[in-house]
């Protein structure tokens, strides 16, 4: 069993930045596909950024490319989001998840994720 845990959620003002991360259990780490998605109330989790296991290989949403980052550490079992130049539609719960299958070509397809964080709450004020 793959276990999700994520931090760094919070407050923030437009423009501004947090850092979210998220730690995994899980021998396989590096062999995963991990990925960060949002929800917001009354509107679908939406995919926000992937990234295969060797971490060369990423996707963004058009809505925060150029302004977050995602990375990961395969020997600290951990994945991060850096998200930058913050605006109030970034307002969501962001959870963390994973793909054990590692299949790039599916990796923007949310039914690909078995594994979930509880997800942390970021909000931007205007």
């Amino acid at each position: 069993q793959v276990q999700l845990v994520e931090s760094g959620g919070g407050l923030a003002q437009a423009g501004g930045s947090l850092r979210l991360s998220c730690k995994t259990s899980g021998r396989a780490f590096s062999s995963y596909i991990m990925a960060w998605f949002r929800q917001s109330p009354g509107k679908k989790r939406e995919l926000v950024a992937a990234v295969n296991g060797n971490g060369r290989s990423t996707f963004y949403s058009d809505s925060v490319k150029g302004r977050f980052i995602i990375s990961r550490d395969n020997a600290k079992n951990t994945l991060d989001l850096q998200m930058n130049s913050l605006k109030p539609e970034d307002t969501a719960v962001y959870y963390c998840a994973a793909d054990p299958g590692g299949d790039i070509a599916t990796m923007t397809w949310l039914t690909s994720y078995d594994y979930w964080g509880q997800g942390t709450q970021v909000t931007v004020s205007s």
